[in-house]
């Protein structure tokens, strides 16, 4: 399948890696990845729950913030962890040792104006939809 035949990919949030290597990074890097996510500056582990099952569940992620905003680059496309925190309008985020609580989630599609957000995700906003929620 290719990234733009998947479920993931729209025209204002494109899929940027294949299929392939986000079944790579599902199976194999982020398990790997968990142990050390939770120390590492950078990387954001995002609690959220299933829109239809309920299930909790937690994907590592990486991260920008400045001030209160929050700011997560989505090269593969619009996946679970972000429509789960859409329906669900809040999530809970664990940033280094720190809690976070998540409100007003949003998507800026490719190609808005990235005023406001952290350095990376401004100048990514061209090429790759972008996750934005308020800490509260």
């Amino acid at each position: 399948m290719r990234a733009e035949d998947h479920p993931n990919h729209t025209t204002d949030v494109p899929m940027l890696f294949p299929p392939a290597v986000e079944r790579l990074q599902i199976k194999y890097v982020n398990p790997a990845m968990r142990p050390f996510a939770k120390r590492l500056p950078g990387f954001t582990i995002i609690k959220h729950t299933g829109r239809t099952s309920g299930t909790p569940y937690e994907t590592i992620v990486t991260s920008y913030r400045k001030g209160n905003v929050f700011a997560v680059l989505l090269a593969h496309g619009k996946t679970n962890w972000v429509k789960n925190v859409l329906a669900a309008g809040e999530a809970d985020a664990r940033l280094l040792r720190r809690e976070l609580h998540l409100v007003n989630p949003r998507i800026l599609p490719v190609g808005s104006d990235g005023t406001g957000l952290p350095l990376i995700p401004r100048l990514a906003v061209r090429s790759v939809g972008v996750f934005v929620a308020d800490i509260a």
